[in-house]
């Protein structure tokens, strides 16, 4: 069962990179970190609950502290980036 916690913070971790927001890859990221704090406190191991709070404390104050945008401030941004040639929407 501890080994599996491990394996679980580890994937999603990994698939943190995967999402289309940095907003949700935080939020991902911050769910992977307290994965991993369970899993210092498992194994009595102060070095992994630290690092991993830290983490965790930092995703969540980051994900905070972004403004939201709205989706015209999104699709203004992706204009921005394609050099002002917008992508035809589904």
């Amino acid at each position: 069962m501890l080994d599996a916690l491990g394996w679980v913070a580890t994937a999603l971790f990994a698939a943190s990179y995967f999402c289309k927001t940095p907003r949700a890859m935080r939020r991902v990221q911050a769910s992977a970190a307290m994965l991993w704090v369970g899993y210092g406190v498992w194994m009595n191991a102060l070095p992994i609950i630290v690092a991993n709070v830290i983490v965790a404390s930092l995703a969540v104050y980051s994900d905070w502290k972004q403004p939201q945008r709205s989706e015209t401030d999104s699709v203004e941004a992706e204009a921005e980036a394609t050099n002002g040639q917008l992508s035809a929407l589904p």
